[in-house]
């Protein structure tokens, strides 16, 4: 079987730390992964467990008082964070696009749907206005948005919630990106919609034979979407496998409890099962595993040398003192 090429390679742990009055926010700390070309990776975890910084500093978007203060981001052999700002900017929306969360704050309020397609295609393709205007319509007719002549002409509040997530993909995706990047691309959308824009990214994903790094909290996703996960806490990624694995075989006690909280339809309970305790405060996290202070299965020495991630199983990582295996860290 011939092995996969690389598209995306996170590695020599990469970390973003946000500079703060009260100390430095470590939102990530000390990250790698890598994604192959035509799969999806799901990264996924808590609230405020560094997913969208991660996504973030992947397209050099972290805002001050954040910075991204070591590591490499290879994107097809490229190091991104060696890149000028010019360079970055030939890559986002065009090698790289992103499909944000919500909408109505990443469209511009003032300025028609086609304006903002039309601009989005002129800044990476060197085509008259005529052509962007087709190109622009074209795009909006593959997100499966109807009469999409109409729609150009119409603004961001006059479209529903549904349509205007379509109109942020096709923005996303109409030069062809080879990485999609998509951060909780269903949040601020009907539970009714969520289906219909995940399968459409889905089948976008297939007809632009691109990549996707998905950012999600919700499992039920992975294993409909996803070909392999990685698992997040408080800045660190703490498992890392197929996304088939992760259901059958879950081997960091942080994983378990994420999977114990999902509700089961065929068994009735009184109360959900939870992860005791909180997200520790990334200023000043626990020593050791930041989870041991909320592991079932802590030990003494938990609570000593953090855990690196090491290859227990083929293709499946873990970080955790308490997991056999060869050790050797996920690149």
């Amino acid at each position: 079987m011939t092995e996969r090429r690389v598209i995306l390679k996170v590695q020599q742990d990469l970390k973003t730390h946000f500079f703060t009055f009260d100390g430095v926010a470590k939102a990530v700390d000390g990250v790698n992964f890598e994604i192959a070309e035509g799969e999806t990776f799901g990264l996924v975890g808590e609230t405020g467990c560094g997913k969208s910084v991660t996504a973030l500093s992947v397209l050099r978007l972290v805002d001050p008082p954040g910075r991204i203060v070591s590591g490499e981001i290879l994107f097809e052999g490229e190091d991104l964070l060696r890149m000028s700002e010019k360079e970055m900017q030939q890559v986002r929306g065009n090698k790289i696009g992103m499909i944000f969360q919500d909408p109505m704050s990443s469209l511009n309020p003032l300025l028609t749907v086609g304006f903002q397609l039309k601009e989005s295609i002129k800044l990476h393709r060197r085509v008259s206005e005529k052509k962007a205007e087709r190109l622009a319509i074209e795009m909006l007719g593959q997100v499966r948005i109807p009469e999409p002549s109409r729609v150009m002409r119409r603004f961001p509040h006059e479209l529903s919630g549904g349509m205007q997530q379509r109109v942020m993909i096709g923005i996303a995706l109409c030069c062809g990106p080879k990485l999609i990047i998509a951060d909780e691309p269903t949040t601020a959308l009907d539970v009714t919609i969520q289906a219909q824009i995940l399968r459409l990214i889905r089948d976008l994903k297939h007809d632009f034979n691109s990549s996707m790094l998905m950012i999600t909290h919700n499992l039920g996703l992975v294993s409909k979407y996803c070909d392999r996960v990685g698992v997040m806490y408080a800045g660190n990624l703490v498992e890392v496998c197929d996304a088939a694995r992760i259901f059958s075989e879950p081997l960091h006690s942080y994983t378990k409890g994420l999977l114990e909280a999902i509700p089961k339809v065929n068994e009735p309970q009184d109360t959900l099962p939870i992860i005791a305790g909180r997200i520790p405060d990334i200023i000043h996290p626990p020593p050791g595993c930041k989870f041991h202070p909320r592991c079932k299965e802590v030990r003494p020495g938990c609570s000593g040398e953090r855990p690196q991630l090491k290859q227990v199983k083929p293709g499946h990582w873990v970080a955790c003192v308490n997991t056999g295996g060869p050790e050797g860290f996920c690149e």
